[in-house]
C-alpha cells in the first residue's frame, strides 16, 4: 500500500475515532475502558517494534483494536511485503465495524467480540503484539466475570490473581497463548501494576514466564490520554523463559521511549525481590536508609469513611435546624482546601478554629428511642433513609447505620492525595491542636511507643515534631507512594509508614537499635 493511501486512511481513521468517541459520555467510555491511543504514540511504539523485530516477517495481533491506530502505525513503519498476517479483536461493535471498513483490503482481519472469551486457533500464532488494552477497573467487572477470568488464567499460566485487578491485566496475561515462541509484545498499560499488591501477578509473569526487555514509564504530568486519570508505561518482552542468570531489564522514565530522560539496567533478581518497580531507574534525590520508619513511631490510619459526607457531616446551623443533640455531634475538620493554615488552633472547649465549623453525626441510640426523645432528629434520619443512605455499603454494615467507626483526634494529619502544581507540593502535614477528628481525605498519625510517652511528658515537643514532618522530602513520598495521570500523587497508610523517620529524633538524643525494642531518651 502506498504512503499516500496510508496517510489518507489514517486521516479518515482519526475523524472516525473522534466521531465514535463523541457518541459516549466520558463516564461511559471510562466504564468501557475506551481511551484512544494518540497517533504520535502509536507511531513511536511501532517504530520501536521495528527496531526489535529485525527483518522477520510480521504476524500482528491487537486484542483491543479499536479503530486500528496500531495497525495504521504498523503500515507506516514496516515495509508492505513484511506483513504476513494481521488480526484485531474488538468488543464494541461500532468500533469493530469502523476498523473493518477502514482497513478492508489492507490485510487486517477484525473479529467483533470479547477477546477474553476467545481461544487461539491451534495452528495460528502471532509474533508481534502491540496493544493498548481496555482500562476497565475491577469494580466494573461482575463477580461472574472475575471468576471466569481467574479460572481461565489459572488454566493457561497457573497464575492466581487478585479480584482487584483491572481488565488490562487479564488481557496481557491471556494473550500469552496467542503468541508464538520468541514473539515480541509491546503493551501500553497503566503504571499502577508496578506498585500495587494486585499487580504482583503481572510482575511475577514478567520475571518468571517471559523475558522482560524494557519498561518505559511516561512522566505522570504528561498523561498520554487526556481523558484518563492514569499514568502509562510501555512494557516490552519476548515470549521466552528468562535467562537462568545475569539478565537485566531496561527501565526508563520520562520523554519518549526512544530518547528517555533517564534509564538504567535492573537485574531480574532485584525485580523479583522488589514490591515497587516505580523506584527504577533510581531517583538520585531519594535517600535509602535502614533507620527508623514513620510506622515505627506512629500508628497511621485513614480518616473516617462515613459513606455519605453530605449527610453525616453537618454545619452547626443544620444541626440546630434538626435539633440534633450536642452529644451526638463530634467536631470534624473540613477538607484540606478549606484550611487557611497547616496549624489548626483550638478554642477553649477544643473546637477547631476554622472558617466553617463542621460536626460529625455519631449516635448509638435506637431509632425508637430517638423518635420518642428527639422527634426532629428522628425526622432527619428518615430523610436519610429516603435517600437510601442507610442501605449503602458502609452504613448498612454499621449498627445502627448512623453510628461511626472510632477515630479519635490525631495530633498530626497528612493529606493522602495531591498534585504538584505551581511549585506546590502534593502532600502536606497538618498539626491538629484541636479535638476534631478527620474524614478520609486525611491520613491520621497517632504517636506510639516512646514518642507517645515523651509527648505526654513534654507536649511542647509537638511543635518540633511537626516542623520535622513538614521538612520530609517530597521525593520520599513519591518513591513510596503511587502516581496517576496529570501528576496526581497518592500515598496509602502502609506506604507512608515506610518513610524513614530517624530525622524526627535528631536533636532529641535518640538511640535506635534495629531489630530491638526502640529506646528513646529525651533531653
Amino acid at each position: 500500500m502506498g504512503t499516500a493511501i496510508a496517510h489518507s486512511i489514517e486521516e479518515s481513521r482519526q475523524v472516525e475515532q473522534t466521531r465514535l468517541d463523541a457518541l459516549k459520555t466520558a463516564a461511559e467510555r471510562n466504564k468501557w475502558g475506551q481511551f484512544a491511543t494518540p497517533t504520535p504514540l502509536a507511531l513511536s511504539l511501532a517504530a520501536y517494534a521495528h527496531t526489535l523485530m529485525g527483518e522477520h516477517p510480521v504476524r500482528f495481533l491487537d486484542p483491543s483494536i479499536g479503530t486500528g491506530s496500531f495497525f495504521s502505525a504498523l503500515l507506516e513503519t514496516f515495509a508492505e511485503d513484511r506483513l504476513e498476517a494481521a488480526r484485531g479483536v474488538e468488543l464494541d461493535p461500532l468500533f469493530a465495524r469502523a476498523a473493518m471498513d477502514l482497513w478492508a483490503g489492507q490485510g487486517l482481519h477484525v473479529d467483533q467480540g470479547d477477546f477474553t472469551t476467545q481461544q487461539p486457533a491451534p495452528d495460528v500464532r502471532f509474533n508481534l503484539v502491540i496493544a493498548n488494552p481496555p482500562y476497565v477497573r475491577h469494580h466494573h467487572l461482575s463477580g461472574d466475570d472475575k471468576e471466569r477470568l481467574k479460572a481461565k488464567l489459572m488454566q493457561s499460566l497457573r497464575l492466581d490473581i487478585s479480584g482487584l485487578a483491572g481488565l488490562y491485566c487479564y488481557f496481557m496475561l491471556l494473550c500469552h497463548d496467542w503468541m508464538e515462541k520468541h514473539a515480541l509484545a509491546i503493551w501500553l498499560i497503566p503504571s499502577e501494576f508496578m506498585d500495587v499488591n494486585y499487580g504482583s501477578t503481572v510482575r511475577r509473569y514478567l520475571t518468571e514466564h517471559v523475558t522482560l526487555l524494557h519498561l518505559h514509564r511516561f512522566c505522570p504530568t504528561d498523561s498520554q490520554f487526556a481523558d484518563a486519570l492514569v499514568s502509562s508505561v510501555v512494557v516490552a518482552f519476548r515470549k521466552a523463559p528468562p535467562p537462568p542468570s545475569g539478565h537485566s531489564a531496561r527501565f526508563s522514565f520520562g520523554g519518549l521511549i526512544e530518547s528517555p530522560d533517564t534509564e538504567a539496567l535492573v537485574p531480574l533478581d532485584t525485580l523479583r525481590q522488589s514490591h515497587k518497580w516505580t523506584q527504577f531507574p533510581a531517583n538520585p534525590h531519594v535517600v535509602k536508609t535502614d533507620d527508623l520508619k514513620l510506622g515505627d513511631v506512629f500508628s497511621i490510619k485513614r480518616g473516617l469513611a462515613t459513606g455519605s459526607n453530605g449527610f453525616f457531616i453537618l454545619r452547626k446551623e443544620d444541626a440546630l435546624k434538626w435539633q440534633i443533640p450536642n452529644q451526638f455531634l463530634k467536631p470534624i475538620l473540613p477538607g484540606p482546601r478549606n484550611l487557611q493554615s497547616d496549624t489548626i488552633e483550638a478554642s477553649a472547649n477544643g473546637l477547631p478554629l476554622v472558617a466553617t465549623p463542621l460536626f460529625l453525626l455519631d449516635c448509638n441510640h435506637s431509632e425508637a428511642e430517638i423518635e420518642q426523645k428527639w422527634p426532629s432528629f428522628f425526622e432527619y434520619l428518615q430523610q436519610g433513609k429516603k435517600q437510601e443512605i442507610h442501605s449503602a455499603y458502609l452504613a448498612s454494615r454499621r449498627v445502627p447505620w448512623y453510628s461511626q467507626e472510632n477515630r479519635p483526634p490525631a495530633p498530626f494529619l497528612c493529606t493522602y492525595m495531591g498534585r504538584s502544581r505551581n511549585g506546590k507540593h502534593p502532600f502536606r502535614f497538618i498539626w491538629n491542636r484541636s479535638q476534631a477528628t478527620a474524614h478520609n481525605v486525611y491520613l491520621m498519625l497517632y504517636p506510639k511507643g516512646p514518642l507517645r510517652d515523651a509527648l505526654k511528658e513534654r507536649p511542647e515537643l509537638e511543635a518540633e515534631i511537626f516542623e520535622k514532618l513538614q521538612n520530609i522530602s517530597q521525593d520520599l513520598f513519591i518513591s513510596e507512594g503511587r502516581v496517576y495521570g496529570g501528576g496526581l500523587h497518592k500515598v496509602e497508610p502502609k506506604e507512608l509508614a515506610k518513610i524513614p523517620a530517624g530525622f524526627l529524633l535528631d536533636g532529641l538524643e535518640s538511640t535506635i537499635r534495629k531489630g530491638q525494642q526502640l529506646t528513646l531518651v529525651m533531653a
